[in-house]
C-alpha cells in the first residue's frame, strides 16, 4: 500500500525556522453535495504525515483542514484538485503568526 500514489503534507513553523510537531490534521474529499473524511493525523516530529489518505486516492477535488491553534490563525483550510491520481499529492504549509502559504510540492 506504501507504494501507491497518495496525498501528504508537511507543516513549517517559519517563525521559529523549525518543522510544525503535533498538528492535527484531517482530510475530506468533496463530492458533488456532500464531503467525506477519508484521512486524518497529527505531524511527527519533523512536521510531516507521509501518508495522509487512508483508501485509495481518486481524482476529484479534496480539502486539507490543519488545526494550528496558533496567536492569530486557528485553523487553516486548502482545498486542491487531483487530476491524476496515479500520482502523488503533497501539500505543504508554511505557518508564521500573521501569514500562511502553501503550494503544491513534489
Amino acid at each position: 500500500m506504501d507504494d501507491q500514489p497518495t496525498i501528504s503534507t508537511h507543516v513549517l513553523d517559519t517563525e521559529r525556522g523549525q518543522p510544525a510537531s503535533g498538528v492535527d490534521v484531517a482530510l475530506y474529499r468533496m463530492e458533488t453535495t456532500s464531503e467525506g473524511r477519508v484521512g486524518a493525523g497529527v505531524t511527527d516530529a519533523d512536521g510531516r504525515i507521509k501518508r495522509l489518505l487512508d483508501g485509495e486516492l481518486v481524482a476529484g477535488t479534496y480539502r486539507i483542514d490543519f488545526h494550528v491553534d496558533g496567536r492569530f490563525f486557528l485553523d487553516v483550510s486548502i482545498t486542491f484538485v487531483v487530476d491524476d491520481a496515479s500520482r502523488s499529492y503533497h501539500v505543504p504549509l508554511l505557518l508564521a503568526p500573521y501569514s500562511i502559504a502553501s503550494y503544491r510540492g513534489s
